[in-house]
Order: C-alpha cells, then structure tokens, then sequence
C-alpha cells in the first residue's frame, strides 16, 4: 500500500475539519492535496475520532498477527499429517 505523507491522526482532524462547517477546497489547497484524495479520505475514515482510529488500526494489527499464527500453525498440522501417513 502506498505510503501517505500525512498520518491518520492528520487525515481524521482534516475530516472533523470539513465536518464543522469549513470548505473542502480550502482544507485541500492548505494540504496541498486533491479534492478526489480528500474525498477518498472521507469515505475512508469518515465519522471516526483519534480513539476510535486507534483501536481499529490495533484491531488490524492482531488480526494480521493471528493470521500469520494460523497459517503457520496449518503448515506444521499438515506436515504432521504427512510424516503419520508416510509411517503407515
């Protein structure tokens, strides 16, 4: 994924920004930004608070980490499978 140069905490401030009543096109010129990207932030992080990124960018995290778990915990069951088979 292609890295951003603005932090999530920067695009969710932005986004709250544009919630309050400020104009898009004010909020992109001043971050130098694209209107579609600015959009594409909205629907992306829309209605969501600091705390809230958070838990949902630790959520990601653990859920990656118990993917890589049971992938390899699934390639050392069918290894196993193989070596009782062999035996019989």
């Amino acid at each position: 994924m292609k890295k951003t140069r603005f932090t999530e905490t920067q695009i969710v401030k932005a986004i709250q920004e544009h919630e309050n009543g400020r104009d898009a096109k004010d909020i992109c010129s001043e971050l130098q930004i694209t209107t579609a990207a600015f959009y594409k932030w909205r629907q992306r992080y829309g209605g969501m608070d600091v705390k809230e990124l958070k838990r949902v960018k630790e959520l990601e995290d653990e859920n990656s980490r118990l993917k890589r778990m049971y992938a390899n915990l699934s390639l050392v069951h069918e290894a196993l499978k193989d070596a009782v088979a062999k035996k019989l």
